[in-house]
């Protein structure tokens, strides 16, 4: 009689489970993916990760109620060819809605042709929205002493990859900080942790755009 009864009351438990476990695991992928593709300048490189622009991004969705999971894929040193070459995982592993991509200044420092800049970032760009991603480009500059018709056509290269692929464009990451003193370590290429908040302030309204899936085709210029 006993026996019967636990029996019964361990199916009665199985079938709570088994109701509440969807719920459950439903309710711990509401939020969606935010992919952040870029090299050392996002991977905080020289301070600390929590003092990094990203982590202020994870900060400052958090304070606005988004409910935004921010997976950083950023490595020191990385090429346009090298995103490239991870993205494909990148995506296939995290499934994100949105991808960041702030890749280029490797690129430039090492003098590559832009037409490989251009080529890596349009297919960076399209492997993206095949799977379903919108993406935001965050552009960069390289020294005046790489001589004015190479840092001219670099600089190009972002405005028409966005303008092709119809994408938001923040056409120089750097803009707010590189001129500002005590913004930038003594390399002269990466931002300290004090202007980490500028670079944030700076990109916020293209990435608060971004979220906001305001219109198909329009793209977002700070």
């Amino acid at each position: 009689m006993a026996t019967g009864f636990f029996r019964q009351l361990a199916a009665q438990f199985s079938l709570v489970l088994l109701l509440f476990i969807p719920v459950g695991a439903a309710q711990a992928n509401t939020s969606e993916t935010l992919l952040v593709l870029g090299d050392s300048i996002s991977a905080a490189y020289g301070i600390n990760e929590e003092q990094g622009w990203v982590q202020l991004l994870r900060e400052r969705l958090q304070e606005k109620g988004k409910e935004v999971r921010v997976v950083n894929a950023s490595i020191s040193g990385e090429t346009t060819s090298g995103g490239l070459t991870r993205l494909p995982r990148l995506m296939e592993e995290h499934n994100p809605r949105w991808l960041i991509v702030e890749l280029g200044g490797n690129d430039g420092l090492r003098g590559y042709p832009p037409q490989s800049l251009q080529r890596n970032l349009m297919e960076m760009v399209k492997l993206a929205k095949n799977a379903g991603a919108d993406v935001l480009l965050l552009g960069m500059r390289i020294p005046p002493n790489y001589g004015r018709a190479y840092t001219n056509a670099f600089a190009a290269v972002y405005p028409k990859v966005a303008k092709s692929e119809q994408v938001g464009l923040v056409p120089f990451f750097l803009e707010t900080v590189a001129l500002e003193d005590g913004a930038m370590q003594s390399d002269g290429i990466h931002p300290t942790a004090k202007a980490q908040p500028a670079l944030l302030e700076h990109v916020w309204p293209c990435i608060e755009f971004l979220l906001t899936e305001k219109s198909d085709g329009e793209s977002c210029t700070p």
